[in-house]
C-alpha cells in the first residue's frame, strides 16, 4: 500500500477519535505542517474531511454516505442464514435477523417458533426501535448522533403497560444494555411475549442483532437469559463471516 494511502487512511482514523488542527495533526504523524496541509486539502475536495469554523477538521459527510452503502452491501441474512437455522434447531424459539439500513431497522431473516406460534413480525418491515429487543440490542451499539436518526421518526406510542415512552427512559435501558451486552423486550410491544437480543457486530460496527422471542407462558425471562450465551455464540458467527 503506498505511503499516501497509509497516512489518509491514519488522518481519517485519527479524525474519528476528535476533530484537530493542521499542527496537531502534523506533529502527530511528524511530517511538516504544509505536507498535512495538502493531505486535508485533498481529502476535503473529495468530501471525505470538512474544516470546521473553529479551523479544526472532522470527518466529512462522504465517509457517512460510503459507510453507509458498505453495510447495505453486506449481506447479512444470507451470512446469518444458515447459523440461524441451527441456531433455531436447539432452541426452538421463534429467531429473527434484523439489519440496520441508513436509519432504519428492518427484518431481514424469521424462523418460526417451533410449536407453531406465529408473531406479527415479518421479513422485510421495520422494526419498532424502542420497543424492541432488535431495536434496542443495535440503538445500545451507537453513537448518539446515528441514535438520534435512527429515533427521529418514532412516535413513542405505548403499546403495552411496558412501553419506554420517553427518550430518557430509553436512553436509561440502553446504558444497561451496552453495559451487559444484550438487550431485553419485557412485553414492551407485545403483552405476551418476551426477547432477548445482542448486536451483531463487525470491523465496520453495528451491523444489526439477533433475537429469540418467545411466549411469557412457555418461557420467562430467567429461561430467556439461560440462552444468552448462544445467541451470542451465533452472532460472533455471523460477524466472523461478514468479515
Amino acid at each position: 500500500m503506498s505511503q499516501s494511502v497509509t497516512r489518509a487512511a491514519g488522518i481519517l482514523s485519527a479524525l474519528a477519535t476528535e476533530p484537530s488542527t493542521v499542527n496537531g495533526l502534523a506533529e502527530e504523524f511528524g511530517i511538516h505542517r504544509s505536507t498535512m496541509f495538502r493531505e486535508l486539502q485533498s481529502l476535503e475536495q473529495v468530501g471525505f474531511v470538512r474544516r470546521q469554523s473553529d479551523g479544526r477538521y472532522a470527518l466529512g459527510v462522504q465517509l457517512a454516505v460510503l459507510g453507509g452503502a458498505a453495510l447495505e452491501q453486506l449481506d447479512l441474512r444470507g451470512a446469518a442464514f444458515a447459523h440461524v437455522r441451527r441456531l433455531h434447531r436447539i432452541v426452538g424459539n421463534t429467531v429473527h435477523v434484523g439489519a440496520l439500513i441508513g436509519d432504519e431497522i428492518v427484518y431481514v431473516d424469521k424462523v418460526e417458533d417451533a410449536a407453531g406460534v406465529r408473531l406479527y413480525s415479518r421479513v422485510g418491515a421495520s422494526v419498532l426501535p424502542y420497543c424492541s429487543g432488535i431495536g434496542k440490542a443495535i440503538l445500545a451499539e451507537l453513537p448518539v448522533d446515528r441514535r438520534d436518526a435512527v429515533l427521529a421518526g418514532c412516535d413513542w406510542h405505548p403499546h403495552t403497560a411496558n412501553t419506554l415512552t420517553t427518550r430518557a427512559a430509553l436512553d436509561a435501558d440502553l446504558a444497561l444494555t451496552a453495559r451487559r451486552g444484550w438487550a431485553f423486550d419485557d412485553a414492551e410491544f407485545e403483552d405476551f411475549v418476551g426477547c432477548v437480543a445482542v448486536p451483531i457486530v463487525t470491523s465496520a460496527g453495528v451491523v444489526g442483532a439477533l433475537s429469540l422471542t418467545a411466549l411469557r407462558a412457555a418461557q420467562n425471562r430467567t429461561q430467556l437469559e439461560q440462552r444468552i450465551p448462544m445467541l451470542r455464540e451465533t452472532a460472533a458467527e455471523i460477524s466472523h463471516q461478514l468479515g
